[in-house]
């Protein structure tokens, strides 16, 4: 083991792990690092509770314009192709049905519009009335065993896969590239667990990142750790335009009450607060909802370590303060702000959330919720303080030396596979390396993939019940 690397990667999350196996795979970087703070891989975010487990493709997400979907369908498909290509696909990818539902004339109607714009180029996807929802979701669409009276509509599909575990996901990313290594005696990966970086300093040959006492030096670096990422790059002088807003997410569990994913209309000025109803892939039986959204002052969900952490980030000024009070000048986000408060106060919260859920399941009563204790994690959102604006989608700071960190990749893991691409192509070019593009688009870049669902777990409803 040397402690001289061409790249060193910090973070062993999804998208840590997933540079590291692209890096590997598709390039000729020789030796590659990997220093990750926890014992394992996908301890923090990546964790398979700590978020929503879902593929996003930009087809059910309302909140995305037709370009952002495309772009997000791009990175579905990268990751879906390796996924099932994997020998344990089946604890990493799932098939569930999906659907976005709308309630009201005016939800339906948005419906309507957006199916016509986008069915060109989701195929699979269909448009759904009450009797179509309540053959793939009967307790959507029935109240007490009769439909529902408000309109309702929905856009989804019933044979596409729509769930990942993360956490298993940055394991195979992990484990593959070990495999990839050891078959090609030029390739030499390290992977440095339970070590916390301290500090990181620049000189002429690259970085020198130092933890625990021990000392690793690098010709590149990708910073692949959450809000820490943007503690590190201002450590070294960089992005001190960006503060950090870490927003929080709570589950609820229910019986089994839903087969697929139901998503609802997304609010414009809330594009992150949507509830949702999904499967737990590792919770058989149970349907999780959520998330409810508060902001914490830490950086990692139930680690208080993390608050001091946070400070040092949030760096409050004028400019923080200036985003701050316009978010609570917007009513829909300042009430939605004091309602999440109330969410965190046993039994307020369930029958105040009782309430949200009833949008999707009528029938659901205060005794079927259960507060999902330790699930849900948090999400760095950025306030970039120049435009005096809270970033909604992802963050990444080159430093143009080599240096890439990157905060919240935009939709979550979805996009492990697609950052870790655009982060491979600036650390090549910076260390006059190479790719096999021939290789990478074999594997990752075809869009017209087949494959047989039966050879996987999870729930598989066929297309022609939503006819």
């Amino acid at each position: 083991m040397s402690n001289q690397y061409d790249l060193l990667i910090i973070g062993a999350g999804v998208s840590g792990s997933a540079l590291l196996y692209l890096t590997t795979k598709y390039t000729n970087i020789q030796h590659i690092g990997v220093i990750e703070k926890y014992s394992a891989p996908a301890r923090v975010n990546s964790l398979s509770s700590n978020n929503s487990q879902t593929l996003h493709c930009g087809d059910i997400e309302t909140n995305y314009s037709l370009d952002k979907a495309l772009k997000v369908q791009r990175a579905a498909s990268m990751l879906r192709n390796y996924a099932v290509a994997q020998p344990d696909a089946h604890h990493i990818i799932f098939k569930y049905s999906k659907m976005v539902l709308g309630v009201g004339k005016k939800e339906c109607d948005l419906l309507k519009q957006r199916f016509k714009l986008f069915s060109p180029h989701y195929p699979y996807l269909k448009l759904l009335d009450k009797k179509a929802i309540a053959r793939i979701e009967p307790n959507v669409a029935m109240n007490n065993h009769k439909f529902r009276e408000d309109e309702i509509i929905a856009l989804g599909s019933t044979d596409e896969y729509t769930a990942v575990n993360f956490e298993a996901l940055s394991r195979s990313f992990v484990r593959q590239a070990e495999i990839i290594a050891n078959e090609h005696p030029e390739k030499s990966i390290d992977l440095h667990y339970n070590e916390y970086v301290d500090h990181i300093k620049i000189d002429k040959h690259g970085f020198i990142v130092e933890t625990n006492g021990v000392c690793y030096r690098t010709k590149s670096l990708v910073v692949c750790a959450g809000g820490h990422s943007l503690k590190l790059a201002h450590d070294m002088g960089y992005g001190h335009h960006y503060s950090v807003l870490p927003i929080a997410g709570s589950y609820y569990f229910t019986p089994h009450v839903l087969n697929g994913k139901v998503y609802t209309v997304q609010n414009d000025a809330l594009p992150f607060a949507a509830i949702h109803g999904d499967p737990d892939v590792l919770v058989p039986g149970a349907t999780r909802f959520g998330p409810t959204a508060l902001v914490l002052p830490i950086l990692e969900r139930y680690n208080l370590k993390t608050l001091p952490d946070f400070l040092q980030v949030f760096r409050f000024d004028s400019r923080v303060a200036k985003v701050l009070w316009d978010l609570l000048k917007v009513s829909d986000i300042r009430n939605y702000m004091f309602k999440n408060m109330l969410f965190e106060i046993p039994f307020i919260r369930k029958v105040l959330f009782l309430k949200d859920v009833r949008k999707i399941i009528p029938s659901l009563n205060l005794r079927d919720l259960k507060f999902a204790n330790k699930v849900g994690g948090i999400r760095p959102q950025l306030i970039d303080k120049d435009r005096c604006e809270l970033l909604m989608g992802e963050a990444k700071i080159d430093s143009g030396i080599g240096g890439i960190f990157n905060m919240t990749p935009s939709p979550g893991g979805t996009s492990c596979i697609e950052n870790a691409e655009i982060d491979m192509r600036t650390i090549v070019k910076h260390l006059g390396a190479t790719i096999d593009e021939d290789a990478l688009q074999k594997d990752l870049l075809v869009d017209d993939v087949k494959h047989n669902a039966d050879d996987f777990a999870g729930v598989v409803i066929s297309g022609d019940n939503a006819n």
